[in-house]
Formats: structure tokens, C-alpha cells, sequence
């Protein structure tokens, strides 16, 4: 057999540790390029359900966070939490703001979402029927045309007042409409009573004076912004500043309540003491998802399971705490505080 000379041995010795040094660096350079890497975009969603995220677009919060970064600001308008998690879900936007109990449907359907921050604890929904109707209570709307919006708050909030007295969707006429056509509706008789949101639930009660025949507060699931799995993962930092400049817009509601009900009014066309009642119905005091907002969720995800809206199998449990992911805002009001 040829032997091979010492020389080439040597060289091959040689080139073989060239090539592990390449590739070792240009590992190291790759890992260090996706953790520094900037999105060239930050895509954000504005609702007029969400007071919050109204502050953030009107006073270019976000472009001031992020000036002279090369990253260009987009804004969404979401007219429901379904428009939002649409968004969420096609990659249109990277941060959307739902209710609670809508986002874990949207979850346990597999969309690659979390929830990394609380914008406000509402009573943003309520049942409600024209002055004149013969309705007075959940009961009553046994084999009734009732207007609610699929997918988001109002309607788990009908779910779940049904459920209460033994009823289900099927003893009653639902009517899918988004939320401001299910206003109209009303308001017009086309049906004969509506799960509503504000601001339009705000509107009808102080314009027509149109009666919020159920309430219950504990049955609104808090209002979440959520983001895209892949952009979390992706830029952990920028989540955090999206996070601080949000908390910036909740501490100006708190500091400027007369201020925030005339943004309001002006941003979603409504009248100025309809955008009094709203704000009036949000508490803006904790911002940070944790134990309370699991709690509620999973109850919510419970009667949506024995609807058969949530598979059977899913475990309602787990699929909140893959949810609610506390630890972006935690560090940022850490940080906060700490300044």
C-alpha cells in the first residue's frame, strides 16, 4: 500500500482545522447577527376598545421610542378582537390587541400567539336591548334574534350568561355581526337583543337609551396585547420597548382622564360623554398578566368547552399558560420602578 508522505498528513491536518475554525466562526457570527438583528418593521394594532393603543398612535409613542433606528411604524386598525387575531394570525401585524377568552380560542386553534400584557380590565360588555322590549332578563332570550360578534368578548360573554341559567346557542337566534353592525341592528329592530361592546354599547345606552339588562363584570375577560410567537422569540427586546411605551400610554390615561375621553370621542367619532362612560368602565391599574387573569381564562375556556367552541381534548390549563407570558412585562416595570 502507498504511504501517504508526512508532509500531506501535515497539510491535511492543517486544512481540516482551518475548516472547523470557518465554520465555528461563522456560527458564532450567525448567532450573533439573529440576537443583534433589528425587524425592519414593527407592525401594531389600534382599537377603539382599547383607550391605550390610541394614545400610543396619536402621540407617536412608538416612533419616539424607536427615531432614528430604521424601523418603520405601521398601524392596524382592529374593529373586534377577531380582526385582531385575523391580523395576528396572516402575520399583518405583530403586536394585537384582544380580550382574554378570545385570545385562548385563537390559541387552542393553534395560533402561534402570547399574551405579554394587560391594557386594561374592562366591563367593555354588557347584553343589552331596546328600552321598549319586552326583555328583562337572561331567560327572555329563549328563541330570541340575538346580534354578537363571533370570536370575541361579547360573545363568551353570551355563552357564558346563557350557560348561567341552563340555556345554550342553540335556544336563541344568533345573528353574526361585527360589533357596530350589531348595534345598528338593534337600534333598528333587526334584532331583538345585542352583545355589545363599547364604545357602541356606551353610545346606544346614553343615545336611545337602550337598557343593559345583564351585567357582570366578572364575566369580561381582561383586555390583552398580544404578539406574535416567532416575533418574540425573535426580538425579546423589542417586545420590552413596545411593552414600555405602552406603559407610558397607561400611565397618561390614569394622569389625564378629561384628555383621554376627548382623544377617544375624536379618534372613534363618538360623543365626548360617551367616551366618559367607556373609560369609566376600564381599570387601568395592573398591567402585568399573571395568576388572576389565568384564573379567569380558564373559567372562561371551560364553558366554551362544554359549548364544543374548544375541542373536547384540549387541555384549557396548559393552553393558558402557554398563553400568558408575564415575564416581558415583569422585567419592563422592574426596570420601571427601578428608574
Amino acid at each position: 500500500m502507498k504511504r501517504i508522505p508526512w508532509i500531506d498528513l501535515r497539510s491535511l491536518v492543517a486544512l481540516s482545522m482551518v475548516v472547523v475554525f470557518i465554520l465555528i466562526s461563522a456560527g458564532c457570527s450567525s448567532s450573533g447577527a439573529t440576537s443583534s438583528e433589528d425587524p425592519n418593521e414593527i407592525r401594531v394594532d389600534y382599537a377603539y376598545y382599547s383607550p391605550t393603543s390610541l394614545v400610543v398612535k396619536k402621540q407617536g409613542l412608538l416612533e419616539e421610542e424607536f427615531k432614528g433606528e430604521d424601523i418603520n411604524i405601521e398601524y392596524v386598525l382592529s374593529q373586534g378582537s377577531n380582526k385582531a387575531l385575523e391580523f395576528l394570525n396572516s402575520n399583518s401585524v405583530d403586536f394585537g390587541s384582544t380580550a382574554g377568552a378570545a385570545a385562548l380560542m385563537a390559541k387552542a386553534k393553534g395560533a402561534p400567539i402570547k399574551n405579554v400584557y394587560i391594557y386594561s380590565k374592562p366591563e367593555w360588555t354588557a347584553l343589552v336591548t331596546n328600552k321598549d322590549s319586552d326583555i328583562n332578563s337572561v331567560k327572555d332570550l329563549k328563541g330570541k334574534k340575538v346580534a354578537a360578534t363571533l370570536g370575541t368578548d361579547p360573545y363568551i360573554f353570551l355563552l357564558r350568561s346563557l350557560s348561567e341559567v341552563g340555556l345554550t346557542q342553540d335556544d336563541i337566534e344568533l345573528v353574526n355581526l361585527q360589533h357596530g353592525d350589531g348595534a345598528s341592528a338593534l337600534s333598528t329592530g333587526q334584532v331583538d337583543a345585542w352583545a355589545g361592546l363599547d364604545p357602541h354599547m356606551a353610545r346606544l345606552e346614553l343615545e336611545t337609551e337602550s337598557e343593559l339588562f345583564y351585567r357582570n363584570a366578572d364575566l369580561n375577560t381582561y383586555g390583552f396585547l398580544n404578539t406574535r410567537t416567532e416575533f418574540a422569540e425573535k426580538y425579546p427586546e423589542h417586545v420590552e420597548r413596545v411593552i414600555s411605551v405602552y406603559e407610558k400610554a397607561r400611565k397618561w390615561v390614569i394622569d389625564h382622564p378629561e384628555e383621554a375621553a376627548q382623544l377617544l370621542a375624536e379618534e372613534a367619532d363618538i360623543k365626548l360623554e360617551v367616551a366618559k362612560k367607556q373609560l369609566e368602565r376600564n381599570d387601568f391599574s395592573n398591567p402585568t398578566p399573571g395568576e388572576e387573569q389565568k384564573k379567569a381564562i380558564i373559567k372562561a375556556g371551560n364553558v366554551l368547552q362544554k359549548s364544543e367552541i374548544i375541542d373536547q381534548d384540549a387541555d384549557i390549563e396548559s393552553l393558558t399558560n402557554e398563553l400568558i407570558d408575564p415575564s416581558f412585562a415583569e422585567e419592563v416595570i422592574s426596570e420601571l420602578k427601578g428608574d
